[in-house]
């Protein structure tokens, strides 16, 4: 599927421990990524590799700390990818690979050190 290749791409993009991974993360939010994630993953519940690739995506994105990573966590969270996130793992109880990347963009969404942590937390 179109939308399973260009989350797996927007993952692949985001990768990375180098220096440039969270420019590279924010080039993708204010490109719009984060609105097509959201959408990819409402468009295709029952898909597990639109899921999986899309949680992927949503965990490399919003992870990095500092207040450029916490914008992007929010950003996510008021895309509404907690819902989703938490919808993929509830559609797809019995694929590993979705539970694991959902587990790790819940993790990333809900991390930080900024005043919405707790209520991103919470909302998970």
């Amino acid at each position: 599927a179109v939308q399973e290749q260009a989350c797996l791409a927007l993952c692949n993009i985001t990768a990375g421990a180098d220096a440039q991974r969270d420019a590279r993360a924010q080039a993708a939010v204010d490109a719009g990524a984060l609105p097509l994630v959201v959408a990819a993953m409402r468009a295709h519940p029952a898909s597990a590799g639109v899921q999986q690739e899309a949680c992927s995506a949503l965990c490399n994105i919003t992870a990095g700390a500092g207040a450029q990573g916490d914008a992007r966590k929010q950003a996510a969270a008021d895309a509404g990818a907690l819902l989703l996130v938490v919808a993929a793992m509830r559609a797809h109880p019995a694929s590993a690979a979705v539970q694991e990347q959902a587990c790790l963009a819940l993790c990333n969404i809900t991390a930080g050190a900024d005043a919405q942590r707790d209520a991103r937390a919470q909302a998970a």
